[in-house]
């Protein structure tokens, strides 16, 4: 199982969308996908589901770095953080731990500069929710 960076927002999520985006700004991530879980499944399968978005956010600096150790790490970015509808104007907001994803002595201290960073950009946003997404 992935480890992942949890919290819960009082926010609906597009509030927290915004708010997560300028809490990773913060901390040097940019965004740069978005998929939209939900239209996508009401689109291609009819499926109507709370809505759930995963932003892909990179930093820039810390995947140059990745990359010039272990291009494989390619594999790995950007990474992935999750926004997920609870009702009652709260939101899910779960990132996965890079330290969970990168093996080996190589990339373990940016594993863990690239969770630290994910960890603060969240811990701005709300409480803590369970360490496993």
């Amino acid at each position: 199982m992935v480890r992942g960076l949890v919290r819960e927002v009082g926010q609906p999520i597009a509030e927290a969308d915004a708010s997560v985006r300028r809490e990773l700004a913060t901390e040097g991530f940019g965004v740069l996908t978005t998929i939209d879980v939900a239209a996508t499944l009401r689109e291609k399968l009819g499926v109507e589901r709370p809505p759930l978005l995963i932003l892909g956010a990179c930093n820039p600096q810390l995947a140059h770095r990745a990359l010039e150790t272990d291009p494989s790490a390619s594999l790995l970015l950007p990474c992935n953080v999750v926004l997920e509808a609870l009702g009652g104007g709260r939101t899910r907001v779960s990132a996965v731990d890079p330290r969970s994803l990168f093996e080996g002595d190589a990339l373990a201290t940016l594993a863990q500069e690239a969770s630290d960073r994910l960890a603060r950009a969240l811990d701005r946003l709300g409480a803590p929710g369970p360490e496993t997404a």
